[in-house]
């Protein structure tokens, strides 16, 4: 019957989705690990106290933080030479850089002053220090806010569909202009919705289980 939800049943339908569902993965998983990289050098950088380095970090994520991902989007769409997805990887890893930086600052004024003085007394380095006492011990107070903001991080490739990328959200929007009954939107919508659901919970349990973890081995 036409307009009804059963014309999307079809495995065609599904394989198309699953695409981009696999191009979604693809953005958050660079998206990520590059903000990763990025965000943790910010955060040490805003952290150190440096009256250049943390002042441009501070700066750097003040303004970002404040600015929507949406118009970074279309800022790296319009005004680079940068391809769609480029474009969406690129603005995704400058914003989620930005969170992470705080996220890493906090982690590191979370390690008692004290081990910088002990590590000091052994005659380590500013940079020993950092990489091999405090840095490791702040990860591990890290490790659920960053698994948070990863969960958010798929979440906001959602975005990217506005500048042509074919994601998982962009097969939708294809699929609903050819398939556009009320039944349909919410049967495609229902299904794109429940497959970020299904992702992110999992994501989000398991930062749950980090975040008890360390409760009972004494690391707040």
């Amino acid at each position: 019957m036409k307009g009804s939800v059963a014309e999307l049943l079809e495995p065609h339908f599904f394989l198309f989705l699953g695409k981009g569902l696999l191009l979604t993965l693809q953005i958050a998983a660079i998206a990520i690990a590059l903000s990763f990289v990025f965000g943790t050098l910010l955060g040490i950088a805003r952290y150190s106290g440096h009256p250049v380095l943390g002042r441009i970090a501070a700066v750097y994520v003040e303004a970002v933080r404040n600015v929507p991902m949406l118009l970074l989007i279309l800022f790296a769409r319009f005004v680079s030479r940068l391809s769609p997805v480029q474009a969406g990887i690129a603005a995704m890893t400058i914003f989620t850089a930005a969170v992470i930086a705080e996220i890493v600052r906090g982690g590191l004024n979370a390690v008692d002053r004290g081990q910088w003085e002990a590590a000091r007394s052994q005659g380590f380095t500013y940079v020993q220090t950092l990489r091999h006492i405090v840095l490791p011990q702040a990860l591990r107070r890290m490790i659920p806010p960053l698994l948070s903001q990863f969960t958010t991080a798929i979440k906001d490739t959602s975005y990217v569909w506005v500048v042509g990328v074919e994601e998982l959200t962009g097969k939708g929007m294809i699929i609903l202009g050819q398939y556009g009954s009320t039944a349909q939107f919410f049967a495609i919508f229902g299904l794109i919705g429940a497959v970020y659901f299904a992702i992110n919970f999992l994501l989000s349990q398991f930062a749950r289980g980090q975040e008890q973890r360390l409760r009972a081995a004494g690391v707040s």
